[in-house]
């Protein structure tokens, strides 16, 4: 696993995850009310999964698993490979598909989702993002 890369790629979901909760309104109401709000949300919650997806096939890569596919698939491969539980990964894929609608279908998007998302659900970001700094630790000692 390139180091400097993953590094990088751990920040940058870190800031993702630092605007989604420095932006994230007190209510869904608040959210469906400001058009702002909802764009810099769907957008960082977008960067964040995709960060999350490129991460596990970091992981995936050094591991002696078939390569995922799909994105949704990548958390699977984690879970084989014994990386990360599968109720974490069932969480990653359920956001793998909300970035999904929200590249691909954007006027479908369920606003009481992205307020439960960006309220209540960084956590399995951050846990995401310990499993990787776990591995990344480990193959630095």
């Amino acid at each position: 696993m390139e180091r400097l890369i993953v590094e990088r790629k751990l920040d940058s979901l870190q800031r993702c995850l630092a605007r989604i909760a420095a932006k994230c309104p007190e209510t869904a109401d608040a959210l469906k009310a400001d058009v702002d709000l909802q764009d810099v949300l769907v957008l960082n919650i977008s960067r964040a999964v995709q960060m999350c997806v490129d991460l596990a096939t970091h992981l995936i890569a050094d591991l002696p698993l078939a390569p995922p596919g799909t994105m949704g698939e990548a958390f699977d491969r984690l879970v084989e490979g014994s990386l990360m539980d599968a109720a974490l990964a069932l969480r990653m894929k359920k956001a793998v598909g909300f970035r999904n609608i929200a590249v691909h279908a954007y006027d479908a998007i369920d606003w009481d989702i992205v307020f439960a998302i960006a309220s209540r659900h960084l956590g399995d970001f951050r846990a995401f993002a310990h499993v990787v700094a776990l591995r990344l630790d480990g193959e630095a000692a």
